[in-house]
């Protein structure tokens, strides 16, 4: 069992150090980062012995696996330090994302107004053209009436004043009277003052027109300016909008980048749970035969407790004086109570001998392991167990579920460690 071992961790090795490394260093430099460890220790765990070794499994070859195990893990954590680093800014590229495009769209809005806005001034100028058009027509109507009005105006006086017409004198000089001729005179004096008239008349209708075009042409101008204003506007907005969708493919082109970054890192981060798995369990298989081939006679190494959960969990009641949650007096707590789920794996906290796999009215279903030494562990409230009395476990093992059966209140573990018949409290050996 162990040369296989050693021939799926060398295989393993060899992936890693070929393969992911490569992969992993790709997916940061695509992001930009950097993360501490990739300066020193690298990808790859610690390397193994090349030899796999014939002699039976011994405290130091232990320890050396377990030393690799915590390299592991503590190049798994910085990997997901990465993985939360590049998921917490692939969130704000996405936000910053969002928030461009609602920009765009508002902006896209303002485009279908000012385009609105430029189609109201091409009919508006079109107008003006119009009426500029008619008002030049009716100049050049006026203009010739007021020259043709002038010319027989100038004529007629020419004629009657300044040419002596015989037909004009004879209408004077035919009077038959003074009053005859008085009347013929002012007769004469209207018709010329009426052509003056006229004339003025016309001249006026001119200049009216005139300055109705005029002022046409000026309102024209100011369209013309407002619609080139407005057009501007138009084309500064466009070049605003083409800009932000360029903006917006280069964040989903880098939100791509940052995922395939991500799975990277998930595909590493998995590898190195199964290789952590697979070491752990080829050290658990190590200790069971230590222990079995020590016999009755099994010492406690010194060496610190696995958490017996698989995460840290909320501590509902500590080691030490409280008040009792069901008899409502204080009274002392003997271990910690960790909340957790029910059903819920519980972990050997260390190697040892199971003493006792029963069930007790106030411990509910409870598992109790002697480590040597006079050290011991007892793991509360179970809804199920695992193992039997006389199994010997290791550190790590799965030996029962979190329940709450016996005196409970909830599903919860009890932990509880004693030494030398003594309960003493558990975080002086738990390791987090």
């Amino acid at each position: 069992m162990y040369d296989a071992w050693m021939y799926r961790r060398r295989l393993m090795k060899k992936r890693r150090n070929c393969g992911a490394a490569r992969r992993l260093l790709c997916g940061l430099l695509l992001c930009g980062m950097a993360l501490p460890w990739l300066a020193g220790t690298g990808l790859q765990a610690q390397a193994t012995s090349q030899a796999a070794p014939k002699s039976a499994p011994t405290a130091e070859s232990i320890r050396e696996k377990e030393k690799e195990i915590s390299q592991i893990k503590e190049q798994k954590e910085g990997l997901k330090d990465g993985l939360s680093d590049l998921q917490e800014i692939k969130k704000n590229l996405e936000l910053q994302k969002d928030n461009l495009k609602n920009y765009v769209k508002e902006l896209d809005a303002n485009l279908e107004q000012i385009e609105a806005r430029i189609a109201d001034l091409l009919e508006q100028i079109d107008a003006k053209e119009g009426e500029i058009v008619e008002a030049q027509a009716q100049l050049e109507a006026a203009r010739k009436r007021e020259e043709d009005q002038q010319e027989a105006m100038t004529a007629h006086i020419r004629l009657t004043y300044e040419s002596g017409d015989p037909s004009v004198a004879d209408l004077l000089l035919g009077a038959g009277s003074l009053g005859e001729f008085l009347n013929r005179m002012d007769y004469m004096e209207k018709i010329v003052s009426s052509d003056v008239r006229m004339w003025e008349d016309y001249k006026a209708a001119k200049e009216y027109v005139a300055l109705c075009k005029e002022g046409l042409e000026l309102e024209k101008e100011i369209l013309d300016e407002t619609r080139e204003s407005v057009e501007i506007e138009q084309k500064n907005l466009e070049e605003l909008i083409e800009q932000k969708n360029r903006d917006i493919i280069s964040y989903e082109t880098d939100i791509s980048n940052k995922e395939n970054a991500i799975r990277e890192y998930e595909a590493e981060i998995k590898a190195q749970e199964e290789e952590i798995r697979m070491l752990e369990a080829a050290v658990a298989e190590e200790r069971r035969q230590l222990i079995e081939s020590s016999g009755s006679a099994m010492t406690y190494d010194g060496g610190v407790f696995k958490f017996p959960l698989a995460s840290y969990t909320r501590v509902s009641d500590d080691y030490g004086m409280r008040i009792h949650p069901t008899l409502g007096v204080e009274q002392f707590h003997n271990g910690v109570d960790f909340a957790s789920a029910s059903g819920t794996a519980i972990f050997a906290a260390y190697d040892g001998k199971v003493v006792a796999a029963a069930y007790n009215a106030t411990m509910g279903n409870y598992v109790m392991i002697d480590h040597g030494d006079g050290l011991s562990t007892i793991y509360m409230h179970a809804s199920a167990l695992y193992v039997s009395k006389g199994d010997v476990v290791a550190r790590g093992d799965t030996i029962a579920a979190v329940g709450s059966t016996g005196r409970s209140t909830g599903s919860h573990l009890h932990f509880s460690v004693r030494l030398n018949g003594s309960y003493v409290s558990p975080w002086a050996y738990l390791s987090l």
